[in-house]
């Protein structure tokens, strides 16, 4: 874009942004009128920061490509017009508040300013907003909704991406993020708006159309929450032996999992420098349970404490994380191991079946739900009690559509579990988005059930591997940053596609799934699979909210000749795959 173009999208920028801080960066920028300054001025308006199928992400500051007031006021106008075309019954009357919307938000800079700003947009649109009074995780998020019978919802979180990032994620009236149609539908309407309509807060609220909302939500969700619980007498009977430690990383966490664990009796101590929201996350270079850096405070504090547990949830609290005293095990931090997000579903997955059949309770026809990059040991777990895994696009709205189609009779069993490998859990029907809260509760319970029978949890996922084999699983995020990025990697997944590996890591490659058009049943989405002939899948996905494209592989090595043996052949196997990887991105 050239040097003309830029500045006059930034003046007109400056037209519309009320909010003081985000105009005045922009009007620096000009003032400077240098070529570094011109270089951060194209950065943030070559483009419109885009709103995709789950809403936006990007960096905080002045700008169209960046996250702020402007931007935000503009999306959730384009979603209340969607809402009221899709609802004109609804809509029809406005001296009947029938349409609404709940909203929710993390610790993250201006997620409370963004929020409000949203929920006075719906105001203005004749839509009741339910807005949190302080960060809540977004889990609760997609409870509200189904409790207050909204007709969608946002969440205004970046997740577990560093502090200069901010989102918001859209939903739909069941709780789950927006899928098809719905997704192009608000995205063509978000593109279509030239007015935004506002109203003022305290006029929102002396109307009706804003409601500030807290422990009725709270209180439902925590209940729930308990629950789900297999075996509360075991947690009441056994609290004391189990200790826990816990860091929400500066997010939403601890608000319910300080309270739903302690009412079970159980003894939660949580990081001091980490339990308040703070979005600059000061501790931590990436506030995200499956970095083993992030949990790095609550293990040292895990190990003074003597703790049998550490738990962690991101700042939104939907991720869930975990490290585990390694015993003889080397550990990469010192002598807790972090245990991965497809180890802990298969743990998860284990312990639901395991105990729906124990207590007479296991459906006639059970369905657990994972991702296509999930490892492919979840499949064997779930055979092994006579359940189907379903398949699905990676995301958990993706997951979530399949709970939706067993409610209306469209995919035929009963939904018990769904889980992705980056640190995602739901184990409950109530909440359509993964949840770090219940995954904390039920993996306390899960810890105490095995150790009702003299067993750690690595001492269950060894047995595990014994039975259905041993299975590693890699990941490679490679970032393409600036204007430039977007072409660089659309360029890699097409020579990709043009030319396909015939073998990696020195093993053949026996089938390559495209499922840009979609698949196997799965809807079109921009994921390369690569099937090798030892049962290994690799694949390629360009991320939805950062830009960047994640590679992914699982393999398997049978233990016939030991545990440890099968650990250094799967390691082997990968290491080589990642060579390969590396050499075509360039590192």
């Amino acid at each position: 874009m050239d040097k003309d173009a830029v500045i006059g999208r930034a003046k007109d920028y400056i037209n519309r942004e009320k909010d003081p801080h985000f105009r005045g960066e922009v009007e620096k920028l000009l003032a400077a009128d240098s070529p570094d300054t011109q270089k951060e001025l194209e950065d943030r308006f070559y483009r419109d920061l885009e709103f995709g199928t789950g809403g936006l992400r990007g960096v905080i500051g002045g700008g169209y490509n960046r996250m702020n007031t402007l931007v935000v006021k503009s999306a959730t106008q384009g979603l209340a017009n969607y809402i009221r075309k899709t609802f004109p019954e609804k809509a029809a009357n406005p001296g009947n508040i029938a349409l609404s919307a709940a909203i929710a938000f993390d610790s993250r800079h201006y997620s409370a300013e963004f929020a409000e700003a949203a929920a006075l947009i719906f105001a203005a649109n004749g839509i009741k907003a339910y807005l949190f009074s302080a960060l809540r995780p977004t889990p609760e998020l997609s409870f509200a909704i189904r409790l207050l019978g909204c007709d969608t919802g946002i969440v205004v979180t970046a997740s577990h991406n560093p502090p200069q990032y901010n989102g918001y994620k859209a939903y739909w009236n069941d709780g789950a993020q927006v899928i098809a149609p719905h997704d192009k539908g608000i995205i063509a309407e978000v593109n279509a708006v030239t007015e935004i309509k506002e109203m003022p807060r305290e006029e929102a609220l002396k109307a009706g159309l804003l409601q500030i909302i807290d422990k009725e939500v709270d209180e439902p969700y925590r209940a729930m929450v308990k629950s789900r619980l297999f075996r509360p007498g075991l947690i009441k009977e056994k609290a004391a032996e189990v200790k826990i430690v816990y860091t929400p990383l500066h997010g939403t966490g601890a608000l319910h999992v300080e309270k739903v664990l302690g009412d079970l009796g159980l003894k939660v101590i949580t990081v001091p420098e980490q339990r308040e929201g703070n979005g600059d996350f000061p501790t931590v270079a990436f506030p995200n349970p499956e970095e083993v850096a992030a949990l790095d405070m609550a293990i040292k504090l895990g190990k003074k404490e003597g703790a049998d547990v550490v738990m962690a949830t991101d700042p939104d609290a939907d991720r869930f994380g975990i490290a585990v005293p390694a015993k003889a095990v080397p550990a990469q931090s010192g002598d807790f191991v972090l245990v991965t997000g497809n180890q802990m579903g298969v743990l998860l997955s284990d312990y639901i079946f395991l105990s729906l059949k124990e207590l007479g309770k296991l459906p006639a026809k059970p369905l657990m739900v994972n991702t296509v990059v999930t490892t492919g040991m979840q499949r064997r777990v779930a055979a092994a009690y006579g359940a189907e895994c379903v398949e699905v696009l990676t995301g958990f709205k993706w997951i979530a559509d399949i709970m939706h189609k067993c409610d209306t009779g469209q995919k035929q069993g009963t939904f018990v579990f769904g889980t992705e490998e980056s640190y995602g859990y739901l184990v409950e029907n109530e909440v359509r988005d993964k949840d770090g809260i219940s995954a904390s509760a039920l993996t306390a319970e899960m810890t105490l059930y095995w150790r009702s029978k003299g067993k750690t949890l690595l001492d269950r996922l060894n047995d595990l591997y014994a039975e259905h084999g041993y299975w590693q699983e890699l990941g490679i995020s490679k970032y393409f940053q600036g204007p430039e990025g977007p072409g660089i990697m659309n360029g890699i997944m097409e020579e990709y596609r043009k030319n396909p590996p015939v073998q990696l890591g020195g093993i053949k490659v026996t089938r390559v799934r495209d499922i840009k058009n979609g698949a196997d049943g799965l809807p079109p989405s921009d994921v390369l699979q690569f099937f090798l002939e030892d049962g290994t899948v690799v694949s390629a996905r360009p991320s939805g909210t950062e830009p960047k494209i994640k590679f992914y592989a699982t393999c398997c090595a049978e233990v016939t000749a030991g545990l440890e043996a099968a650990k250094t052949e799967a390691a082997r196997k990968l290491d080589l795959i990642k060579k390969d990887i590396r050499s075509v991105i360039g590192e």
